[in-house]
């Protein structure tokens, strides 16, 4: 981050510092958290449903902050308080007000699936040509994006941020911060259907990213997806589009063979053809990498090298992280779950060559939350859909996974078990486990099936 003045600082967030004598201090830093070191940095004292910031703002000053962004009152603060209306609102304002400052390509991403995945392959294809800032792990809502606009320096060439939304309007707010150059919608599908009602509205949605698009930017959509196909060509001056299966798109991958845990295909182009490879698997990763080689494109890095780039790609977090252990395949997706991603990281799973024969391919999916009306139905698919699919056993975590149980033994896998407990569910597991299994973990959030990635590793290590 570039040092701002308190005076800037104000005058981005309209806020007001009675400590006149204090408006040349510089700030080098910004911080959300009390126990992180703060030397030469503001304090946002944010204040949400279960804390408030503005409780630790005396704390904050005594571990180095310059000053403080508060919109309360705070009794004998120890340095200089910018007061705002609301600190949550100021922040956004003065991420905008410092992206102001710069002129370089952004792309945003956005998306039901996928977001992170497409945001990590459009930062490869970037990486190798420019110096590409980009949002950590899923930093992609009202806190996570500000900051990362935050951390932009003078020597970055380009940037590429993750717009995530539970709501209408979000999207728009985090558009108009990061003002992105060219947006990308990698689909639509039923993710956060709960709190938007239909698919359309999931559309309408994201498509707010063009409220912070320039009228001379580029606009990147999925050709293979029904809703974002059915689009009017002319909803923006400048669309490319990008597809496996339909052939009218722009840029389209052909020839895609799986080699191990690696996926090599063609990026076809009016221009060109393009060999490229990815060191992950899947159809739904083929699509995310072509989307990042049409973001690159649309910047001017040059194709063959957008291409050639997509093969520095590195998984983020637990998104379908393959991981050899003990003789064994585990396929780390605890993430985040919706059932176009269930769909995939199955997909994955029934696509990878089994470590050795006798080998097994196991399903361990909890419920994916958001979906309203539609979860027990989804839940149901999702279960039979496996069965289909040649998973040989199925372990399911949560009151809505029984439903998915349900769904597998009525077509036809009889060795499908329900648990309301982790433990319980890990106990039963790890009775069945043997050399060449495939494991998948996948499910919502609120899950945390990550702990049964923990006790697997520390199988034989004692717990």
């Amino acid at each position: 981050m570039e040092r701002l003045t308190i005076r800037e600082i104000a005058g981005y967030t309209g806020g007001r510092c009675e400590r006149t004598e204090d408006l040349d201090r510089t700030v080098c830093a910004i911080s959300t958290d009390s126990r992180e070191p703060l030397e030469g940095a503001m304090f946002i004292a944010l204040e949400g449903e279960r804390f408030d910031g503005h409780d630790f703002v005396h704390q904050a000053f005594c571990k180095g902050a310059v000053c403080a962004l508060c919109h309360k009152d705070v009794p004998d603060a120890p340095g200089p308080i910018i007061r705002v209306a609301d600190t949550g609102r100021a922040l956004l304002d003065l991420a905008a007000g410092y992206r102001s400052r710069f002129s370089l390509p952004v792309v945003g991403v956005t998306g039901s699936v996928g977001k992170t995945t497409t945001k990590e392959m459009v930062y490869a294809a970037l990486s190798g040509s420019l110096r590409t800032h980009k949002s950590e792990g899923n930093h992609n809502n009202e806190i996570g994006l500000p900051k990362t606009v935050l951390e932009l320096s003078p020597a970055d060439e380009a940037m590429v941020v993750e717009m995530g939304m539970y709501f209408p309007g979000e999207i728009r707010a985090l558009a108009q911060v990061a003002r992105p150059t060219v947006g990308v919608i990698t689909n639509i599908g039923v993710a956060h259907i709960e709190n938007l009602g239909s698919r359309e509205n999931i559309l309408k949605a994201k498509l707010e990213i063009l409220d912070g698009m320039p009228a001379d930017g580029t606009l990147i959509l999925n050709r293979d997806n029904d809703l974002l196909a059915a689009l009017p060509r002319d909803l923006y001056p400048d669309i490319r589009w990008y597809a496996i299966e339909a052939a009218d798109a722009d840029c389209r991958a052909r020839d895609i063979r799986q080699e191990g845990e690696c996926t090599h295909f063609v990026i076809e182009t009016a221009a060109g053809r393009y060999p490229a490879s990815i060191p992950t698997i899947g159809q739904h990763n083929v699509l995310d990498a072509l989307a990042g080689f049409a973001a690159a494109c649309a910047v001017g890095v040059a194709p063959e090298e957008a291409a050639r780039s997509l093969g520095r790609y590195e998984p983020a977090g637990m998104r379908q992280k393959i991981v050899r252990h003990r003789g064994m395949m585990v396929i780390e997706d605890c993430y985040n779950a919706s059932p176009d991603s269930v769909r995939a990281a199955l997909e994955t799973l029934c696509s990878l060559e089994k470590p050795s024969p006798g080998g097994r391919r196991i399903a361990v999916l909890g419920d994916m939350t958001e979906l309203g009306a539609i979860g027990p139905q989804a839940h149901e698919e999702i279960g039979r859909l496996a069965a289909r699919m040649g998973v040989d056993l199925l372990y399911g975590l949560g009151e809505l996974s029984r439903r998915t149980v349900e769904g597998a033994k009525a077509a036809g896998l009889d060795s499908a078990y329900a648990f309301s407990y982790k433990q319980s569910l890990y106990d039963a597991l790890r009775g069945q486990l043997r050399e060449g299994d495939i494991i998948l973990l996948k499910g919502s959030r609120v899950m945390q099936l990550e702990e049964i990635l923990t006790w697997l590793y520390r199988e034989g290590e004692g717990r």
